[in-house]
């Protein structure tokens, strides 16, 4: 275990916590919105700075690494010791859009301080998360005495996961050398709630299509033709209809091959959490939970694959009625894919089982976008242990576990550098990513700080 000092790195980060917030107040302000075009300048901007704070934090090493479209950051700091382990952070400098005529109460490129949190664009997702790396390895340098970090410490800092991470994959490929690791840590996500520190252990992955049934030529009267010739329409209700049993379960044949199923243990950990149901539920404006028998709530958006229907439409839309049979119909499906599941064996699953849906004198279309791998993490991983120990010593509290239900590029890591992914994050969902008047917890953030500080000589001590 580390033998990192609790109270140095808390006194530390206490004496430098003014101006790591004016800093992190700076980058903020710089409006690095990578969907729009006319903040390429701004991205670029928001990439350079982060590049010179990183070599004034000490790192040695600080690069801009162009991509067909927005710039990554990568920065290096070498052990003194030949034999520490490699340690890649990744996190995300670009944010989404945001105008105070959304809601905000304040400009949102004008981060401000209040009631002990920090309001703007990007002060949880993903700047202040990425940012309190830099006074967390100064904490651990100046709580050990070392003149290099405990790990050999790289940091690769994404320009676009805002738009959908287009280039990340390819950067990871062709950069594999620089960014080989022996263990990933995300600084994108959170924790449960304030008073609860978690780590996550993983991220579903997610496959995509768009199905096109295509009947008559035309839309034609249904008065004339109807009962005579295929509606796609019902073709395509039909299908949608077929794509779950009475129980909840995908029914593509092949689909949960090589599922990994949540063990006893993971399950118990699931049910420490203080979940609440229907404040749950009230969250997700809805009425009642539905999904997969056998298992529970937090089970199914966490450990369980899924089928969704995101959009359907075919026929006439508008007021009124104009009786027709038309001659398409759309819908759009979303499979989130769980640890054990291959994104290329489930698009192949699906587009046999959905051919198979369509009837006679239907033609059809089913185009897949570019699939996310799952990642998992096992509990008992030395690694994920030493997050975990990281964690309970910066917020003197036991340290539960969660997975995220979403999707992220931190699988292309995983599978491009063969390393393991830990997810290291201080938000807590009342942070509003992506809405009006995001925030971060002052107080958290700073646990941010001391836990990193930490989690380098953890991670030096784990054997290997």
């Amino acid at each position: 275990m580390s033998d990192t000092p609790d109270s140095a790195v808390r006194t530390y980060t206490e004496q430098h916590r003014a101006a790591f917030l004016d800093d992190l107040a700076e980058w903020l302000r710089i409006p690095s919105v990578s969907a729009q075009a006319e903040h390429d300048g701004d991205v670029r901007r928001s990439a350079e700075w982060l590049s010179a704070k990183l070599a004034e934090t000490g790192f040695p090493v600080t690069e801009i690494w162009s991509t067909p479209g927005a710039p990554a950051v990568f920065a290096e700091w070498p052990s003194d010791d030949p034999d520490a382990p490699v340690v890649l952070v990744y996190g995300h400098h670009d944010v989404q859009p945001a105008a105070r005529e959304d809601g905000w109460d304040t400009d949102p490129f004008e981060p401000v301080i209040r009631d002990g949190r920090m309001y703007g664009r990007g002060a949880a997702d993903d700047k202040g998360q990425v940012f309190f790396h830099t006074l967390g390895v100064r904490a651990h340098l100046a709580a050990t005495g070392r003149s290099t970090p405990a790990v050999h410490l790289k940091l690769l800092v994404e320009g676009e996961e805002e738009s959908g991470s287009p280039h990340f994959r390819a950067l990871a490929e062709q950069r594999a050398a620089r960014l080989a690791a022996d263990v990933v840590i995300v600084s994108d996500t959170g924790m449960w709630d304030e008073d609860t520190p978690t780590v996550c252990t993983g991220m579903r992955g997610l496959a995509e299509c768009e199905i096109e049934l295509h009947g008559p030529g035309q839309d034609i009267h249904s008065g004339s033709f109807g009962g005579a010739v295929p509606n796609p329409a019902t073709a395509l209700a039909r299908l949608v209809a077929a794509l779950h049993d009475a129980e909840g379960r995908v029914t593509v044949p092949g689909f949960y091959d090589g599922v990994a199923e949540l063990t006893g243990t993971e399950r118990a950990l699931f049910a420490e959490l203080p979940f609440d149901e229907d404040a749950w539920l009230r969250t997700a404006a809805s009425r009642a939970t539905a999904g997969e028998a056998g298992y529970s709530t937090l089970e199914r958006v966490w450990a369980r694959p899924t089928a969704e229907v995101n959009g359907i439409g075919g026929g006439y839309q508008g007021a009124g009625s104009k009786t027709v049979i038309p001659s398409s119909a759309l819908v759009k499906l979303s499979f989130r894919l769980v640890a054990g599941q291959d994104p290329d064996r489930v698009q192949d699953a699906v587009r046999t089982w959905a051919e198979a849906q369509v009837p006679a004198g239907i033609r059809h279309r089913i185009t897949f976008a570019p699939a996310t791998r799952p990642c998992l993490t096992p509990l008992d991983h030395p690694a994920l242990q030493a997050v975990a120990r990281a964690m309970g010593k910066a917020f003197e509290k036991k340290v539960l576990f969660t997975r995220e239900g979403g999707s992220g590029p931190a699988a292309d890591l995983q599978d491009v550098l063969g390393a393991p992914v830990l997810f290291l994050g201080i938000s807590v969902p009342s942070d509003g990513w992506h809405g009006p008047n995001e925030k971060v917890e002052l107080d958290l953030l700073l646990k941010g700080v001391e836990t990193t500080a930490h989690l380098w000589g953890e991670l030096a001590a784990v054997p290997r």
